[in-house]
């Protein structure tokens, strides 16, 4: 599902029953995956985070954490946000002294929740049969979610899980870039 409210577009992203909510209030997984078609037919395509990460580091900003895309509902914040080959991976804390963060924890670990969703701006695209091909957006928050937006996508369960994915596709780029 996409939504739009004054230039913001959302993306939703399901956690897929591997629930990345570890140590009482670590969240980590990928909010967007690269090259997977969702449900309103873009595909985003592998750099399209980059600019906007690093315009964020160099103004000392982050990408906000907020409660069902709503800006008047922080609910914690984003300790790393980066893209890797897959696509677009968070970790970030749920801050359990926000009342909304306390719901979103009891409801990530019922499962009665289980979505991730980016909202942001478009900044580079281009039609595709199905929808857009996206190649450059603004970042602007990653949002806990009902409703997701890329079913298939997978999130991991835990930081052991992400270093070892991560470690590996570092020594498939490796690999790639010695042949």
């Amino acid at each position: 599902m996409i939504e739009r409210w004054g230039g913001l577009e959302t993306k939703f992203r399901r956690f897929d029953g591997e629930l990345g909510l570890e140590d009482g209030a670590v969240i980590a997984g990928y909010a967007s995956l690269f090259d997977a078609t969702d449900q309103g037919g873009d595909v985003v395509r592998r750099g399209a985070y980059a600019g906007s990460l690093a315009r964020l580091v160099a103004a000392g900003q982050r990408v906000k954490m907020l409660w069902q895309h709503d800006p008047t509902r922080p609910i914690g914040v984003w300790d790393e946000v980066r893209e890797d080959a897959r696509g677009l991976w968070v970790r970030g804390r749920l801050l359990t002294e926000v009342q909304a963060a306390r719901e979103a924890k009891a409801l990530l670990e019922a499962g009665a929740i289980d979505g991730l969703s980016i909202g942001y701006r478009t900044v580079r695209a281009e039609k595709s049969a199905g929808g857009r091909l996206l190649h450059e957006v603004e970042l602007w928050e990653v949002s806990l979610v009902t409703f997701p937006m890329l079913p298939e996508a997978r999130v991991s369960a835990g930081d052991a899980e992400a270093l070892a994915r991560d470690l590996a596709e570092a020594f498939r780029e490796a690999r790639e870039m010695l042949a």
